[in-house]
């Protein structure tokens, strides 16, 4: 995977979790999804993107995903609780999920960059 290949994956699985949590239907699992070693970027980052683990850039995606992953977990296990999850409200620009995502891009971005 290269880092555009990187941040598509990120935005595709950013949109399955927007309709998960406008129609929950048990198909994502809130601890599976709060791991941040299951989806492809994660995958990434602990095997081949890892060569690049010494890098301040790398070490601080690394945080950033795990982080975003938390936030979609509890997302989905609110949502799985049958409580109203307004995609305003989880996933709006302010949202600590959206933040985390924007950020999680910003980085793939910057190591790009110095690599």
């Amino acid at each position: 995977m290269d880092f555009d290949e990187a941040i598509a994956a990120h935005s595709a699985w950013k949109n399955k979790l927007k309709a998960y949590l406008r129609k929950p239907d048990q198909s994502l699992n809130a601890s599976v999804v709060a791991s941040d070693n299951q989806c492809a970027l994660g995958k990434w980052l602990y095997a081949e993107g890892a060569k690049h683990s010494a890098l301040p850039e790398f070490k601080e995606l690394k945080n950033l995903h795990a982080n975003f992953h938390r936030a979609a977990g509890e997302l989905i296990r609110r949502a799985d609780a049958g409580e109203s999850v307004a995609e305003e409200a989880a996933l709006g620009a302010n949202s600590p999920f959206s933040t985390t995502s924007t950020h999680v891009v910003q980085m793939i971005l910057q190591l790009k960059h110095k690599v």
